[in-house]
């Protein structure tokens, strides 16, 4: 069981305490309710951005690293199609130093033709090193846009193309700021050798003064039923051919996505699952393949992909794997097969949970799904899964029209 407090300033700011006196360290994670999703199609990449601009420093605080590393701590971020996360760990008794650090940043961040720029290239250089020039680099771009029509997880948080970056203008950014960086639209997290009383001492005085922001209001275009299969086919100069493999899945706080969530073990959780036994070990066509899920907070994807051993026909192996989902379909899963995922999963969630940031930004992303509490209750919907649901899922999910396929061939 993991303890811990909440309150709500009257500016909307959403507070955890999470008090853990084993540790002299303490962690204070901001997260956003802003991710890639939330971008204009025609100016994406824009959240993205924003984690970088967002350590340029404030109009207060010209340098975020120098006053953290003084005071024995250190920092990071990350971007998601659902969220952005900002986060700082330090010794518990310098915490004060995180929440001057943090609302200075919400309240005033340094914006100018000069940070935007540095920021701007440092972004492109990254879309280019990873996604342009990177072998199968590109997968993720072209398989976002053939599975989705209307949502925009069409396209990735880094951006659909390098031009929405290179045409940002200060104007766009400062929009983006006002309307998605204010306390109304954040959970902040405090986690460590602190105590509740001690936190909202300090969020009042920090964070209290902040106005709360205008109000977001999430409408999202909604993905339409998929009525037919999808497929696209790309050559590239890559050392592999490539097959990637996806179907619409349910929400993130749907029943069904924990269904999903245990299929992906079954096909994919190592050496010992359903795909690498029977494609890898025993027919020998993939050198590689894998199961997993996007995570994402609406409709996601499940995904199957792997690279083949040299040889062997692209279509040959998209068969075999067309055969072990028919498998499944038909067959289900054993009782003491879902017994041992149902254990494998639970070990992953303890383990997670022996990070303090991971308990910090878990909080922080259970708050944004509507239930901090379900740190301690997700592990009962797992339980709460049957053979039976799991034969269901899969014969709901693994449908021809529900699937998209993309072909990555090697041109050597």
């Amino acid at each position: 069981m993991i303890h811990f407090e909440k309150f709500t300033l009257p500016n909307g700011l959403r507070v955890i305490v999470h008090p853990d006196t084993s540790t002299p360290m303490a962690v204070l994670d901001v997260m956003y309710d802003v991710g890639a999703r939330d971008e204009d199609p025609n100016k994406t990449g824009f959240a993205h951005l924003f984690e970088h601009l967002m350590f340029g420093g404030s109009i207060h605080i010209k340098d975020y690293d120098e006053p953290l590393q003084r005071a024995g701590g250190d920092n990071n971020a990350y971007t998601t199609n659902d969220l952005t996360n900002y986060y700082c760990q330090l010794p518990a008794e310098n915490i004060e130093t995180a929440f001057w650090l943090e609302s200075d940043r919400m309240l005033s961040l340094a914006f100018n033709a000069k940070s935007l720029e540095v920021q701007r290239k440092v972004v492109c250089e990254e879309f280019k090193e990873n996604y342009i020039n990177k072998p199968y680099g590109d997968v993720w771009h072209k398989l976002r846009a053939l599975a989705y029509q209307s949502h925009p997880y069409r396209w990735m948080t880094i951006g659909e193309k390098l031009q929405h970056i290179e045409e940002v203008t200060l104007p766009d950014v400062k929009a983006f700021f006002k309307k998605h960086y204010n306390p109304r639209n954040a959970v902040m997290v405090v986690a460590g050798n602190v105590k509740t009383e001690q936190i909202k001492i300090l969020a009042e005085k920090w964070f209290g003064d902040i106005a709360p922001g205008p109000k977001y209001e999430r409408n999202l275009p909604a993905e339409p039923m998929q009525e037919f299969p999808r497929f696209l086919e790309v050559k590239a100069d890559v050392p592999l051919d490539a097959i990637y493999k996806c179907w619409h899945i349910e929400d993130r706080i749907s029943d069904r996505y924990y269904r999903a969530d245990l299929i992906t073990e079954v096909l994919g959780g190592g050496g010992s699952s359903r795909l690498f036994q029977a494609l890898v070990k025993e027919k020998k066509l993939f050198s590689n393949i894998d199961c997993y899920h996007l995570g994402s907070t609406d409709a996601g994807l499940l995904v199957i992909d792997g690279k083949l051993v040299k040889g062997v026909h692209i279509k040959d192996a998209d068969d075999a794997i067309n055969d072990e989902l028919e498998k499944l379909k038909s067959n289900g899963i054993t009782e003491s097969e879902l017994e041992k995922i149902k254990n494998r999963t639970e070990s992953a969630m303890a383990f997670e949970d022996m990070s303090l940031a991971n308990r910090a930004a878990s909080l922080a992303n259970y708050e944004m799904l509507g239930d901090a509490n379900l740190i301690n209750t997700e592990l009962e919907k797992y339980r709460a899964v049957t053979a039976y649901d799991v034969l269901q899922e899969c014969k709901q999910v693994f449908t021809n029209n529900n699937c998209s396929t993309l072909y990555y061939l090697s041109n050597n």
